[in-house]
């Protein structure tokens, strides 16, 4: 199962971590995915100044934009 970690501290919140939590959660339900990915949401990631932060699996991304996250998806999850 691959774990995708949205970051929702305070700095990546402020970021727009909500909106990238929703992208992926669209995503997982337009691929029919659910089952497969988890996504779940994480506190600090402690690199405040790059957010909105996400981990997949062991692989950190930063500044992670909800425009972003399609592109995202389909090379880091989907392209396994």
């Amino acid at each position: 199962m691959v774990v995708i970690s949205v970051c929702i501290g305070s700095a990546c919140h402020l970021k727009g971590a909500h909106g990238v939590l929703n992208a992926f959660a669209a995503l997982l339900q337009k691929y029919q995915v659910q089952g497969t990915i988890d996504i779940e949401g994480s506190f600090c990631q402690g690199r405040c100044t790059e957010g909105v932060v996400i981990k997949i699996d062991d692989e950190i991304i930063t500044n992670v934009a909800k425009e972003k996250v399609h592109e995202i998806f389909m090379q880091k999850v989907l392209g396994r």
